[in-house]
């Protein structure tokens, strides 16, 4: 990691808000329709930056990434994931909510969106605009999952906003070992800051 000096931008924690991407069953349970393998391991180092951002008061933004039995409501989606046009993240399921170790808390926000971006039509700009105050808020934690998809493409999106983009490698769960790696390379060449947890936890 970069050092403070050193770095394109400095991390301010009273202007910071999480961002925990997609932690839902459908993705983190053994043997779910969308299983990331990786993002169940990485499980207890998510929970920790939570506990982290909850000790600093860092708010806790959730997204959840759910889809319709009405109508496809993500073609071009299913259309790559097939399966997704019968199951999976449906609205009110239980393997659309966020699992139970990293569960919501009254006041946490969760934003539900139906693209890879969570910025894409939902209210997570208004909802970073002022969770702190008006414009307080410049900089997004990132954690979650799938790292090179609904990650990556959520902290392209903060950064086309002005948003300092914190990425925290070992908190994202990615398909393969070498998608993540190239998310977290090109994340922190142009994007944002890809830091461990470790590093994080440094900064508050």
């Amino acid at each position: 990691m970069l050092e403070q000096a050193d770095a394109p931008w400095s991390f301010d924690k009273e202007r910071a808000a999480l961002l925990v991407i997609d932690m839902q069953s459908d993705f983190v349970d053994e043997g779910a329709v969308m299983e990331v393998a990786m993002a169940r391991l990485r499980v207890p180092v998510m929970r920790r930056v939570v506990e982290l951002c909850r000790g600093a008061d860092i708010p806790v933004i959730y997204t959840q990434h759910v889809l319709s039995d009405r109508f496809d409501i993500s073609p071009l989606e299913t259309a790559y994931q097939p399966r997704l046009k019968t199951t999976g993240m449906r609205e009110g399921s239980a393997g659309a909510e966020i699992v139970a170790e990293l569960a919501p808390l009254p006041g946490d926000v969760v934003i539900k969106k139906h693209r890879y971006d969570a910025f894409h039509n939902t209210q997570l700009e208004t909802v970073l605009r002022n969770i702190r105050g008006a414009g307080r808020v410049d900089t997004v934690i990132i954690i979650g999952t799938v790292t090179s998809i609904c990650c990556e493409s959520t902290a392209r999106s903060a950064f086309m906003r002005d948003y300092k983009v914190v990425f925290v490698g070992d908190a994202n769960g990615g398909l393969d070992e070498a998608s993540h790696r190239a998310t977290l390379s090109i994340i922190g060449k142009v994007f944002g800051r890809v830091m461990t947890v470790d590093e994080l936890a440094r900064l508050f």
